[in-house]
């Protein structure tokens, strides 16, 4: 597995793996509503390549192919992190996440927050974040429930 940033003509691979890792691996812990309203992002996302490219967006390539990917920005919001459900359970998470940590680090984020969905919550308090609320997020008319979760750097 390499890490690499993101570069544009990964935009439809990114969006594919997204709109696939909600449907299957988000889907034991959401409902099919709101599995479909939180994976209708994926064409916003498509239209919107600025998006990927105003973040630290680095993508995992395991056996040829996008397996995971994460974004954070310059304050330490780690605003996305998705593996492949064919990856599921091989580090890359994890790589993905110390990477986008160590970039915040190294531009004096005092914290790293994440909104962790209700599958991922358990991947981040496993790497040293802590639930400061639970969330119902309003997205079509439909609420998901996620962790408003932060990341204190131990080396500040």
């Amino acid at each position: 597995m390499k890490l690499r940033r993101f570069q544009p003509e990964d935009l439809p691979k990114v969006a594919d793996l997204f709109y696939d890792t909600i449907h299957k691996v988000n889907c034991r812990d959401y409902s099919p509503e709101q599995i479909r309203v939180w994976s209708s992002a994926r064409d916003r996302l498509l239209q919107q390549p600025e998006f990927f490219l105003s973040l630290y967006t680095i993508v995992a390539v395991a056996d040829g192919q996008i397996a995971g990917y994460g974004n954070i920005d310059d304050t330490g919001y780690l605003d996305h992190l998705y593996v492949h459900s064919e990856f599921q359970g091989q580090g890359i998470a994890s790589a993905i996440c110390q990477e986008l940590e160590r970039y915040a680090w190294s531009k004096h984020a005092p914290s790293i927050t994440v909104h962790a969905s209700v599958t991922a919550r358990p991947f981040f308090e496993h790497h040293g974040y802590q639930v400061l609320e639970e969330q119902q997020v309003e997205r079509q008319g439909v609420l998901l429930t996620n962790y408003r979760m932060e990341k204190h750097n131990r080396c500040a």
